[in-house]
Parts: C-alpha cells; structure tokens; sequence
C-alpha cells in the first residue's frame, strides 16, 4: 500500500496535501464530548476505520506539508506522540 509510506492523497497533487488528509487534521483540531464520539466521527465522517485513521493521522505527523498547513495541531499531536513513547 503506497499510502502507508506517506500521506499524500492522490487529489492532493505534488506539495499540497489530499482533501482525506486535510480532513483528519481537520477532525484532530476539534474537541469531543465523551468516548466513543471521536472514533464514531472517524468512521461517519471519513469513512474509516479508526485504526486505519490512527495510522494516517500518524504518517501525517511526520509530513511536512502536514507541518506547513496546520502546525499548532500538528506540534501539539507530535509533543503528545512523544510523551506516549517516553512513557514506554
């Protein structure tokens, strides 16, 4: 699968980042009630499997175009990745 090595989505052209992943950063920047709301906004909204979101959402962080568009999300998910790992 060539999505899994990097994020670009095919309607996103060279240098510009897909509508998909435009829209997991977007979906990342919003706050949710309770448990289960986010995962089932994954799947209404995007049509995705959380675990296949989670893994989108982790290859962006590692984008720089990811980086370029939307950097307070993706700072604060890269600082949050982090302490997940320094936890470990």
């Amino acid at each position: 699968m060539s999505e899994a090595s990097g994020a670009s989505g095919a309607s996103g052209g060279p240098g510009r980042l897909g509508e998909r992943e435009r829209r997991v950063l977007a979906l990342e920047r919003r706050g949710f009630p309770g448990p289960g709301a986010k995962e089932r906004a994954i799947r209404e909204e995007l049509g995705l499997a959380p675990v296949r979101y989670y893994q989108l959402l982790n290859a962006l962080l590692d984008d720089p175009r990811a980086l370029a568009l939307d950097p307070v999300t993706v700072n604060r998910l890269r600082r949050v990745r982090e302490a997940r790992r320094a936890e470990r």
